[in-house]
């Protein structure tokens, strides 16, 4: 299989999307050539900076192109940044710099970094002797589980709830909703109000609450977040931007809130799980979360943004909704994921039917008395699995992570222990050198151990 003029040789393959070819696999054949060093940094806020020094063949300008924008959207998406700083090739630096502007290929991710940061975005060239040094930082976060606490996670398809009462989880419930195709702020707010009173009402007081929600919070406020896709831009201002602070406050006031992005809480909740850190936690859901606890047991401040994160090379790959862009993430390892596979299998869905519905029918498939259609949920599973088993080392050439924790509704069930062994197998022997360990709790933690870890935060 070839891209960009660069050969890959591939041992798995998903059967109902043949002509996956991932990140991975691409960015090894293409860095055995690459010769010219390069350093690509990324600058957030208060200076802090992220630097990622690799190849590039010099020779090959639409592979060196690919490679470079791709690693920089990665980068991007994982750590975040409003500045660029490419070091080493000019001409390099001039195409991302082109890429990367509000007409260009990437016009998305830099209305959405700029949006973040609160600063204009800018692509920056320099020699690679002046090449910035790295500076990051990282902070406590989690683990507090004295007294009366709520945690709340806002899922896309589903919100849950936890009561937790000395670290024991007295109460957990789970509620069917629909942020993401709703535009009154009001259906949020008053989803999580009722969340937040119906884990109050089992505890005799709430000494804190903690939220895990999908999306990107500074200050306990709402900067980006699919949940409200539908909010109109004067809405997300006034309703939305602090609605958890409101919402906290309808439970009482002064309590102490920490609103943090759920793939943080998912690491968090693998910290605990297996009593370690440098965790990569990776929820499956409606869409796909992603957070890193550092080898202190620290969060650091990157994005974690995996579900815009690219780990599909084919230019036949589906694009996501929301930025438009293709081989991202969301469309690999979400219930949107599922549902595509199972429409590449000949499997008729309602697409105005809520993702999570959907997700049901095809794992309800396992126990149909029709051999075919069950033999068509296991291969749909599998190849989910393949898709992970070539992304990890992917990831792990990021993060350098020893564990990952898998959670979500994608994971539960039958369909989870197949994701989970089949990428057990990918890894084994397409990547037998792999450093890190795979885990997934039992089935309810999978389903709400979010909110109960949200609940320590």
């Amino acid at each position: 299989m070839q891209c960009k003029g660069i050969e890959i040789n591939l041992r798995h393959i998903p059967k109902y999307d043949p002509g996956f070819l991932p990140m991975a696999g691409f960015n090894a054949a293409f860095l055995a050539q690459a010769k010219k060093p390069i350093a690509i940094c990324i600058e957030r806020d208060a200076g802090l900076r992220a630097v990622h020094n690799t190849f590039i063949t010099g020779t090959n300008a639409e592979a060196d192109c690919y490679f470079t924008e791709r690693m920089v959207k990665l980068l991007l998406w994982a750590k975040g940044g409003f500045r660029v700083t490419l070091c080493g090739d000019e001409a390099m630096a001039s195409y991302i710099k082109r890429a990367y502007s509000p007409a260009g290929k990437y016009a998305f991710d830099v209305a959405m970094m700029a949006r973040v940061y609160e600063r204009p975005f800018e692509v920056v060239s320099l020699p690679l002797a002046q090449a910035p040094a790295e500076n990051e930082a990282s902070k406590a976060v989690g683990g507090k589980l004295d007294g009366c606490r709520i945690g709340f996670d806002a899922g896309g398809s589903d919100r849950k709830v936890s009561a937790v009462i000395d670290g024991k989880a007295v109460f957990s419930e789970e509620v069917v909703w629909h942020p993401k195709t709703n535009a009154d702020p009001e259906y949020h707010f008053n989803g999580i109000v009722e969340a937040l009173k119906a884990a109050a009402d089992v505890m005799p007081r709430v000494d804190s609450i903690g939220v895990s929600s999908a999306g990107i919070y500074v200050g306990n406020r709402t900067r980006v977040a699919s949940l409200f896709l539908r909010v109109s831009p004067g809405d997300f201002e006034e309703k939305v931007k602090d609605i958890y602070i409101r919402a906290a406050a309808q439970i009482g006031p002064h309590i102490p809130l920490t609103v943090v992005n759920d793939g943080d809480v998912t690491a968090l909740a693998g910290a605990m799980e297996c009593n370690a850190h440098n965790v990569l936690g990776i929820a499956m859901g409606t869409s796909q979360a992603g957070g890193y606890i550092d080898a202190k047991g620290h969060i650091k401040g990157w994005l974690n943004e995996l579900a815009f994160c690219p780990v599909d090379a084919s230019p036949a790959a589906m694009a996501d909704e929301w930025s438009g862009d293709i081989g991202c993430g969301v469309k690999y390892f979400s219930q949107d994921a599922v549902i595509k596979l199972a429409r590449n299998a000949g499997i008729e869905l309602d697409i105005t039917r809520p993702p999570g519905e959907n997700l049901k029918i095809i794992q309800s498939l396992f126990a149909s008395p029709n051999p075919a259609f069950a033999q068509t949920a296991r291969d749909i599973f599998r190849d989910m699995g393949v898709y992970l088993g070539h992304t990890l080392p992917y990831y792990h050439a990021l993060y350098g992570f020893e564990h990952v924790l898998l959670l979500g509704r994608v994971m539960s069930g039958q369909g989870g222990d197949i994701i989970l062994d089949t990428a057990q197998q990918v890894l084994a022997e397409a990547y037998p050198t792999h450093s890190f360990t795979i885990h997934t709790p039992d089935e309810k933690t999978r389903r709400v151990g979010q909110s109960v870890a949200a609940a320590g935060l």
